[in-house]
């Protein structure tokens, strides 16, 4: 579970609330149903006309992996291939196929049945790779739903300000309501706005993060799985492997595979 989202979430709420309460208002100014609902699902009917049902729908699971902390095991990477590597080295590229079937990660489990089929290095780059940028091109297609939402709420906010402006104009006679109706106006613009840029806009921040994190292990794979094809040293495996951690990550992965 990811601490971080939670107590972003309920800070930025807290600091909203916490504006208000010192200003001298009552919690009660910022609070309109029509104007929530014309926002958050005004918006979302708006997604739906914008990109496939499927995808529209499965955003929910996808805003659900912002409060998640996935492990990608970029340790257990490195130890695998430094196993294989050493197998490879020792008994021969075939004598890998018999530890492939145990082999959870089937990403490295693909490339390496191209090592041991005997398939060219060029081409196993190719391949991994393409299945590498397909994986991202799905995930940059998430990230593009939730901007375009991000993008959506205000709009609709402006929309709702609009209608409640109109509503107003047509009971100036009233003096009265003018200051409540302008306040509840303005009411759905302040909804598209904490809509976007409280919780759309950073959810796809957190997700190209992981995103990142993601493509970086399956690069470290690819790199991995070469160097055993190429029938690179091991200890040279490892430090290219480990080059692609941070120095904090690299310093506590290395002293255990690079014990010797």
């Amino acid at each position: 579970m990811d601490i971080a989202s939670f107590i972003g979430i309920f800070g930025m709420i807290a600091m909203v609330v916490m504006t208000i309460l010192v200003a001298g208002q009552p919690l009660s100014m910022i609070w309109d149903a029509p104007s929530m609902l014309l926002v958050v699902i005004g918006s979302y009917f708006a997604l739906m006309l914008s990109y496939p049902m499927a995808d529209a729908l499965g955003i929910w699971g996808v805003i659900g992996r912002t409060f998640k902390i996935p492990q990608f095991n970029e340790k257990g990477i490195i130890t695998n291939l430094m196993a294989f590597s050493e197998k490879a080295r020792r008994e021969g590229l075939l004598a890998l196929e018999d530890e492939l079937e145990s082999l959870d990660d089937e990403f490295m489990k693909k490339g390496l049945r191209l090592v041991v089929d005997g398939t060219d290095g060029a081409i196993i780059r190719d391949l991994l790779e393409l299945e590498l940028g397909q994986m991202e091109g799905r995930h940059a297609n998430k990230h593009s739903i939730l901007s375009q939402w991000g993008a959506l709420a205000p709009g609709l906010g402006m929309l709702g300000t609009v209608l409640g402006l109109m509503g107003m104009l047509r009971n100036l006679d009233d003096k009265a309501a003018i200051g409540p109706n302008m306040s509840m106006a303005l009411v759905t613009t302040l909804y598209g706005s904490m809509v976007a840029n409280l919780f759309l806009t950073p959810f796809v921040a957190k997700l190209r993060g992981q995103d990142a994190k993601e493509s970086m292990a399956r690069e470290m794979v690819i790199e991995g799985v070469l160097s055993i094809q190429a029938g690179d040293n091991t200890r040279i495996l490892a430090m290219k492997l480990l080059a692609y951690l941070n120095p904090k990550d690299r310093a506590a992965i290395e002293k255990e595979v690079l014990k010797d």
